[in-house]
């Protein structure tokens, strides 16, 4: 086995690959070299991927009938084969799984080659992907102390390690909370890929707000490329300050800005928002088989950090009054964050890095 290599598997989406990151990153910090094996999606979300080299792996999503599961069966296998070829040449130290179908080719070639392997979930409800894969795992990792869906075995093993977040968000935690004076600083997000929903409903609810509010209110928005137009259109007929763009590279600069947050709850989301210690309106994706948005949303919510209204309840009215009520209460925003900041753990990368080197044992020590 090659010291200090392992490779990382996980989807091409945000939602996989920021926590991916910044294990990478705080893997490199300790003088691991980092290899990524991902899909297609990796020119999208994955341009600053820390790694000496990109896999592209052959995968597929099971879904449609079972025509439709022979190939996506056959894909999968021929990924194995790929990722097979290339962990024997590269000889890794350890596999760390992100979840997402991509990363069950290199998790079972890994497995198959005896190479030890990992599994991070990132939600509080373990996914397919990993599910299939963390039974014979050396080790599992968890970002929410609740794992729905886990066989109970890998549930009684699992490690709380937290979500990792880059280290230009984990630079956030402690640089506190200023609730709003004059202007409110509105930021909507709907992850990485946005939210359809949300680019309907914000913009109308906040053009419902009183007129003296609307004044004093900015909002940034993130959301599909589709619904820009339609969006800038109602904020501008309302005489709201809005930017809307379908990405926003700069983060960081977003959550600092926020007095309130108005987003999905995506796992890398909700522990975005703890680290940075940001009041939250979460609106869980609706259609999620297994609600696992809903589920990450119980960390802020119960601990006072957010205010959860499920898709099928979310209305413009009762978003405007939502709205209204919290930037009406600058104590109450301030008490919000304060709970957010506290359910964080911003060192979970560092306790990942942790993890992963206590699976694989002494390298160093090994090797001299």
């Amino acid at each position: 086995m090659s010291d200090k290599l392992a490779v990382v598997a996980a989807g091409g989406t945000g939602g996989h690959l920021f926590p991916a990151q910044a294990l990478a990153e705080a893997l490199i910090a300790r003088g691991w070299r980092i290899v990524l094996a991902t899909d297609v999606r990796i020119e999208s979300y994955g341009k600053d991927f820390p790694a000496d080299r990109r896999l592209t792996i052959a995968s597929a999503t099971f879904r449609g009938g079972p025509v439709a599961r022979l190939t996506q069966l056959a894909v999968l296998a021929k990924g194995s084969l790929e990722a097979r070829a290339q962990l024997k040449a590269l000889k890794p130290a350890v596999v760390v799984g992100f979840g997402g179908y991509p990363s069950i080719p290199t998790l079972a070639a890994a497995r198959a080659l005896g190479i030890k392997t990992i599994i991070h979930e990132a939600n509080a409800v373990m996914g397919r992907a990993n599910r299939l894969m963390a039974t014979g795992a050396s080790a599992v990792a968890r970002a929410f102390p609740t794992l729905e869906k886990a066989p109970a075995s890998v549930k009684a093993r699992a490690v709380v390690t937290g979500n990792p977040v880059r280290p230009a968000i984990r630079a956030l935690a402690g640089q506190g909370y200023a609730p709003p004076e004059g202007l409110v600083h509105l930021f909507v997000t709907g992850g990485s890929q946005g939210a359809r929903v949300l680019s309907e409903i914000v913009p109308a609810a906040a053009a419902a707000l009183p007129a003296d509010l609307r004044a004093r209110l900015k909002v940034v928005q993130q959301a599909r490329p589709e619904t820009l137009e339609a969006a800038a259109a109602v904020y501008r007929q309302a005489g709201v300050e809005a930017e809307l763009a379908a990405f926003f590279s700069d983060m960081p600069l977003r959550w600092t800005w926020a007095h309130l947050v108005v987003s999905r709850a995506g796992a890398s989301t909700v522990s975005e928002i703890a680290v940075a210690g940001r009041p939250a309106i979460l609106v869980p994706l609706g259609v999620a088989l297994d609600d696992d948005q809903g589920q990450n949303a119980r960390l802020l919510s119960e601990a006072g950090a957010a205010r959860v209204v499920r898709e099928t309840d979310l209305t413009v009215d009762g978003l405007a009054a939502t709205l209204a009520e919290l930037f009406a209460d600058p104590a109450c925003l301030a008490h919000m964050a304060a709970a957010a900041a506290a359910a964080a753990t911003p060192d979970a990368a560092e306790r990942l890095a942790d993890l992963v080197e206590s699976t694989v044992g002494a390298i160093e020590g090994a090797s001299s």
